[in-house]
């Protein structure tokens, strides 16, 4: 064999042995019986629009009136306590600098969403308001992406809920936390395309948007982005392994419609 043929060679068994890798990495968990959460839509961050705030105690009202599950954002404020929150910062939503980490939970207290009467909830007042509804708990990585303080809190929270739920985070650490200490709860890995997010080192985007962190998560079930069902990472996943799909944010019917040809559950937003 000649140089050009021996690179060549080389090349191929390198790219085989990197393919097989990945395979190994973004193995999700053993298969579960998740058939409970299939074929169910998921208001993301209650049922909001118009005059009603997202991750509100309203907008929670709306979606169990509408008889829709729910899917919500978890944090902790500086002292400690639960409240349900998007953000990494309050500007968006309350117009205040700082996150919800920089403010104890009665300094959030006069704060209102989005110029209306409403308040940033308690993750208690939150699951009581749902009364049983199905739930989706994301757990943000704002106080850490290995905060297991967080996750213990959330943990012992949860178990307060009379209704059927899981828990997500983009954070594979966190969703690590429940496979290890609470493996009986149904856990999802959430990610997209995030090669863009400069908050984020390289290779922390390239891992997470390929899934390539399964193997910490253990997930049993892949929340994606319905808009970018074309990363080699998730198709490989689907491929290989067959998991639980769960779709984010399908925002109107068509989205929804779209969302609904490749996932087995949809978390969607209304328009209007």
């Amino acid at each position: 064999m000649n140089t050009l043929e021996w690179c060549l060679l080389i090349a191929i068994i390198v790219m085989d042995i990197l393919f097989l890798l990945a395979i190994i990495l973004i193995k999700p968990n053993k298969r579960r019986d998740t058939s409970y959460f299939k074929k169910k839509s998921y208001a993301h961050r209650g049922l909001h629009g118009g005059r009603i705030p997202e991750n509100s105690l309203w907008a929670f009202r709306e979606a169990v009136s509408a008889g829709f599950g729910v899917e919500l954002d978890v944090q902790m404020t500086r002292d400690g306590v639960l409240v349900v929150f998007h953000d990494d910062t309050l500007d968006r939503m309350c117009n205040v600098k700082g996150g919800i980490k920089d403010y104890s939970y009665e300094e959030l207290q006069s704060f209102r969403l989005k110029d209306t009467e409403e308040r940033i909830p308690l993750f208690s007042e939150v699951l009581k308001t749902l009364d049983g509804a199905d739930l989706i708990c994301e757990l943000k990585s704002a106080n850490g992406v290995r905060n297991y303080y967080f996750c213990e809190k959330v943990f012992e929270m949860l178990q307060t809920y009379k209704g059927e739920y899981c828990v997500e985070s983009f954070s594979p650490f966190l969703i690590g936390w429940f496979a290890k200490n609470h493996p009986e709860i149904i856990r999802g890995q959430l990610s997209c395309d995030l090669m863009h997010d400069r908050s984020l080192s390289l290779i922390t985007r390239f891992l997470l948007t390929h899934l390539l962190l399964n193997r910490v998560s253990k997930p049993d079930f892949i929340a994606y982005s319905y808009k970018d069902i074309n990363k080699l990472g998730f198709r490989l996943c689907k491929v290989f392994y067959s998991p639980f799909l769960v779709a984010w944010t399908a925002r109107g019917e068509e989205a929804e419609k779209e969302a609904w040809g490749s996932f087995d559950s949809v978390i969607f937003e209304k328009l209007g």
